[in-house]
């Protein structure tokens, strides 16, 4: 029944066996089973209510803070950027759905005089991934941004919930299990847009000078530790610019990984290893990872 009721309702796209190194910002990874880009939120929430409720789910927008193994995912992916792309103004704050990159976000809010989204331009990702991580940059941070949220759980049930029911951290959010962000609402002052927009040029133009942006990379691997910088501890512990197969790490920021070309994601990951057992050794600090790594090895 199930499969009779997605042929009949189902308007996204479905694919199987799809190789998720064209669905990643480090380019490397291995199918997944199921892939599934959905039409909107409602095409979505009716995708779950229907699907095979045991197949484990990944959320995937740009691909960014993501390592995709080489031997790929037994579950579904559900793609959201640019299809869960809904974008507006409503009163005194903002509409934004998962699938909207946090560039667009901080370039929307310019345009409609709001502020204090600038630094959103510097994140990698889309609003789906800001939230589920606390995702930060620039000295600012996502949430303190959000007045709430809504979520979809595992059957397609949509919720609206408030900031009160989620505990937020430094790069880690926790909130009730087996739900997924799909929206949220933002608060942002009135104020200057086109110096706005002008904070978002400088801020992107810092980041350019700064990190190794036209590679492929997922951004920051690290956490920063406490009261330091990931990156300061590898380039102290000499492994800037460190190679292993074809992942290299980035002699223009030592707390990015680069697929330099035919890198698989073995090689970032033991990189990534590397990396972290060199900087125990050196300096008694255990870096944790910001990257997020699933999937089976090849």
């Amino acid at each position: 029944m199930n499969a009779v009721l997605q042929a009949a309702h189902r308007r996204g796209e479905l694919r199987h066996a799809e190789p998720m190194a064209r669905h990643t910002t480090w380019r490397v990874g291995g199918p997944a089973a199921c892939w599934y880009a959905p039409a909107d939120l409602e095409d979505l929430a009716l995708f779950l209510a229907e699907r095979v409720a045991e197949t484990p789910l990944y959320w995937v927008g740009l691909g960014s803070n993501l390592l995709v193994r080489d031997g790929g995912l037994s579950g579904c992916v559900i793609a959201t950027s640019g299809v869960l792309n809904g974008l507006a103004l409503e009163g005194e704050t903002l509409y934004v759905e998962a699938g909207v990159s946090c560039a667009k976000l901080a370039r929307f809010a310019s345009r409609h005089d709001r502020v204090g989204a600038e630094f959103l331009a510097g994140i990698p990702g889309t609003l789906g991934g800001a939230l589920a991580m606390n995702a930060g940059c620039f000295g600012g941070e996502t949430w303190p941004l959000v007045t709430r949220v809504e979520t979809l759980d595992a059957q397609g049930v949509r919720r609206v919930r408030g900031v009160e029911d989620f505990q937020v951290g430094y790069r880690q959010v926790r909130g009730p299990e087996g739900e997924w962000f799909v929206a949220a609402w933002l608060q942002l002052a009135n104020g200057d847009g086109a110096a706005a927009a002008e904070r978002v040029r400088a801020l992107l133009d810092r980041r350019a000078a700064t990190q190794p942006v036209g590679t492929a990379n997922a951004g920051s691997v690290f956490r920063n530790p406490e009261g330091d910088f990931a990156a300061r501890l590898i380039e102290a512990a000499g492994l800037k610019g460190h190679t292993l197969g074809g992942a290299r790490v980035s002699p223009k920021h030592a707390n990015f990984i680069v697929n330099e070309g035919g890198a698989s994601a073995a090689d970032i990951e033991d990189l990534i290893a590397l990396v972290r057992d060199e900087v125990v050794a050196r300096f008694g600090v255990r870096l944790e990872t910001e990257v997020k790594i699933v999937g089976e090895r090849g």
